[in-house]
């Protein structure tokens, strides 16, 4: 579930901004007669209180040094009615920003960054970390649209705080431009793959949610193939899985092989689950498939060993798995076999739901070369060659999947290039 992202606490904001005035302020009295030079004055070297500020200066300056919140805010009171100079009204946001922070004030704090960053003299070293912080706080007042403003600032000036790219992608999809914040995110996941660290997976959930509520499925889609990449635990996998299921509009073959990809995945985990993949199994003439899954249900935990329903079916579905076992065997290996597309096709289905999924890739390329654009038979070679190790081979058979199993095609792809099988190799149904 998407959390929200935090404000930074008050002792972190002042270890980042409260430390000291990231300018020298000098009184207009204490000054030479001769002005800074431009450059000194660009960089934030050196500003200038006007005389008459001179006084609420030192005694905003004391107040806070004394961290004495009801002197400060006194001072500034004084300090806004005698401020007449840029640089005076920059100190004034200065010791704004400082009063929030003792005071665990955010919007102070941004009032205080506000007429820092709109005076114009903020040092070019912290506009990156002014305009962060601004943001973040319109972020938190759900103020998007100066959020965007402050944390694209913050962007452009080289910030590069760890939640700049969440915050920024949440702050526009909240503003209703979805393909702006999945751009955001797609930006911060690629940033973060070449780092070689793991992209948030807020930059995953987000735009998924965005996307769902507009009703934009495919893109949805789009976003949650890639979360699996990084996240590819079996919690990621089911919940995928379990839309492409929500679609699948009551297609059984289509159904089977989702739930393939489930188990594969270690994403089944409950017992009706195992129960909709039993049946539709049994119902296309798998027993060696049935008895294995039953078996995987049992190993998970998910199906108790006491389960009488799954007992019975265990109890009919193994003889038939045995003696079912021995003939496919049998007719793999004849040359009439391969001759015989439609032979080849369901012979190599059966050795897949038995686990011998090497032994089907063969055959799978005899049905492919007599039907070169037969969908199904392509994707169910790319799963063969994933259950049989053969990753590259895989995936470059899932790139050539149209139709509507072009989607598990991308998800196995993803699985074939994490690696690894699962002990007992899913299946395909065979040709009508």
């Amino acid at each position: 579930m998407f959390t929200r992202f935090r404000s930074m606490p008050a002792t972190a904001m002042a270890a980042v901004l409260g430390c000291a005035l990231m300018a020298t302020a000098t009184p207009a009295a204490a000054q030479k007669k001769e002005k800074p030079k431009k450059e000194e004055a660009a960089k934030g070297k050196q500003l200038t209180a006007s005389k008459g500020f001179a006084p609420a200066l030192k005694k905003m300056t004391d107040a806070n040094s004394a961290k004495d919140a009801a002197a400060l805010q006194a001072a500034l009171t004084e300090a806004q009615a005698s401020a007449s100079t840029p640089d005076d009204k920059y100190l004034v946001g200065f010791y704004q920003l400082q009063l929030g922070i003792l005071g665990k004030d955010q919007a102070l704090q941004g009032q205080g960054l506000d007429v820092m960053l709109e005076s114009g003299l903020t040092p070019a070293e912290n506009i990156g970390v002014y305009n962060f912080y601004s943001g973040n706080f319109a972020y938190g007042a759900k103020n998007y649209t100066k959020a965007i403003q402050r944390l694209e600032a913050a962007k452009a000036a080289g910030s590069t705080e760890a939640a700049l790219a969440p915050m920024l992608m949440d702050s526009y999809l909240n503003a209703g431009q979805i393909d702006k914040g999945w751009e955001i995110a797609q930006a911060g996941i690629a940033s973060a793959r070449a780092a070689g660290t793991k992209p948030s997976e807020e930059l995953f959930v987000r735009p998924a949610q965005a996307f769902q509520k507009a009703n934009r499925t495919n893109e949805m889609l789009d976003v949650l193939t890639m979360r699996v990449q990084d996240y590819p635990t079996p919690a990621t996998w089911r919940n995928t899985l379990y839309i492409l299921l929500q679609q699948s509009g009551g297609d059984k073959e289509l159904n089977l092989d989702i739930l393939r990809l489930m188990r594969a995945t270690n994403s089944m985990t409950q017992r009706p689950e195992y129960l909709e993949y039993a049946g539709l199994a049994t119902e296309a003439g798998y027993p060696g498939e049935v008895v294995a899954l039953i078996k995987h249900g049992q190993n998970s935990g998910a199906i108790p060993k006491t389960d009488a329903h799954f007992g019975g079916i265990l109890e009919s579905q193994t003889p038939r798995a045995t003696a079912d076992a021995a003939a496919v065997a049998a007719d793999a290996t004849k040359p009439a076999t391969l001759s015989n597309p439609k032979a080849a096709r369901a012979t190599a289905d059966a050795l897949v739901g038995n686990g011998d999924a090497a032994k089907a890739i063969p055959l799978y390329q005899a049905a492919l070369a007599a039907s070169p654009t037969d969908a199904v038979i392509q994707y169910r070679l790319g799963v063969a060659q994933a259950l049989a190790g053969q990753s590259d081979a895989a995936v470059a058979s899932f790139a050539k999947v149209q139709g509507n199993r072009q989607r598990l095609a991308q998800l196995w792809t993803v699985r074939a290039k994490a690696g690894g099988a699962p002990a007992a190799a899913p299946a395909a149904t065979p040709a009508s």
